[in-house]
Order: structure tokens, then sequence, then C-alpha cells
């Protein structure tokens, strides 16, 4: 069985280019045939400023949003996150996200897709590094940048990549793919509960 990637559209806003950016990475990867590759819309859980009672490490969340993404993570092996920058930041959008859950996150790897003006995002990826860490993930060296991204929308909107971009895109599966399965034996496998198994299934239909 191969492990499942999840490609996470990390912007929420209206108008946000991430999506198109996402869909041509999801059939980048789905094409590289390492893993199962499922696209994941951070907007689709609608989650608020993090609202629960509970530190995220007891895992005793109060509100469906919460449950729903935290499914969403779990069933993840490992994740690319597709991300604007932000005043040389990752969205809060993303940073609220990342905050919600704990031990879900843990030993798993993680690619960027970076996107915007002259930098690409990379001053975004590099604070959001400094994030996942936190949380016992293990982010890729290798990423991809998307300098001027607007410039690379063809007139329907869509995304068009280039030798360089897939170039990169490339190495960081392989990468990726590595360190996917040298994490997996230190993530434990408790059997799910039936209420977690129904609340996976609502997540990824998002």
């Amino acid at each position: 069985m191969k492990p499942r990637l999840h490609v996470v559209i990390a912007s929420t806003r209206p108008g946000r280019v991430g999506p198109a950016v996402a869909a041509w990475f999801h059939e980048f990867a789905r094409q590289h045939g390492r893993f199962d590759v499922r696209l994941i819309d951070l907007a689709d859980f609608a989650l608020p400023i993090y609202d629960e009672p509970v530190h995220p490490a007891a895992q005793r969340y109060e509100h469906a949003h919460t449950r729903a993404w935290s499914a969403s993570v779990a069933a993840a092996d490992a994740f690319v996150f597709v991300t604007p920058e932000y005043n040389f930041n990752p969205p809060p959008s993303f940073v609220n996200a990342l905050n919600f859950v704990y031990h879900e996150w843990n030993y798993k790897a993680c690619g960027f897709v970076s996107y915007g003006g002259v930098s690409g995002g990379l001053r975004a990826v590099q604070m959001a590094k400094q994030l996942v860490t936190t949380l016992k993930m293990m982010p890729m060296v290798e990423g991809v940048a998307v300098p001027m991204v607007a410039q690379a929308l063809d007139e329907q909107g869509r995304f068009v990549s280039n030798r360089l971009i897939d170039h990169s895109a490339q190495q960081m599966l392989e990468e990726l793919s590595r360190w996917t399965g040298a994490l997996s034996s230190l993530r434990p496998r408790a059997p799910a509960s039936t209420e977690t198994s129904s609340t996976e299934r609502v997540a990824l239909r998002a």
C-alpha cells in the first residue's frame, strides 16, 4: 500500500491562487507514483481561531471542526503544504491549523510548494519550517518556489509549470518518499474507533 500524501492548500482567502498551484502539484505527485495523493483544502474545514479549551496534546476535542481536522491530519503519512507569503510569513490560516492538533503531526515528513512575488514565498517557508519542527515533523530541504506566480497562470487561471519547477518538484518528492518510509516506524498504529473512522470519512471528502 502506498503512503498517503496530503497536498494542503494553506491559504483560505477569497481570490487566492493556491488552488491553481495545488491542482498542478497534486497531478504531478500523482504521476510521480510513490504516494496515494489527496488534495486537501484548508478552507473546507472552516477552522476558527483556535478554540479548544484543552491542550491539543490531550486529544480531548470538543468541537466537530477540530475532530474533522484531526481525522484528516491523522490519515496522512506525509504532507506538502502549498503556501503563499504574508509579510515574510506563512498565512495565519496555516499557522492556526498547525496549532489545532499535535500528535497527529508527529513523525511525519513534509515539503513546501510556495508562491509569491520575486522571492517565490521562500521567506514564508523558512518560518514555517521552524513551526513544523516543534510538532516533531521533518521538513524537506528540497522545495518548490514559484516566483511571480501571476505570470504563471493561463487565461483560465490554471497554473502552468516549467522545467525548473518540475525538476524541483521531482527532487522534493524523491526525498519526501525516503523520509516518509524512514519515519513510519516511529509512529504508533492504534486501532481507530468507530467514531474516528466516521469523522475521517467526512474529513477526506473535503
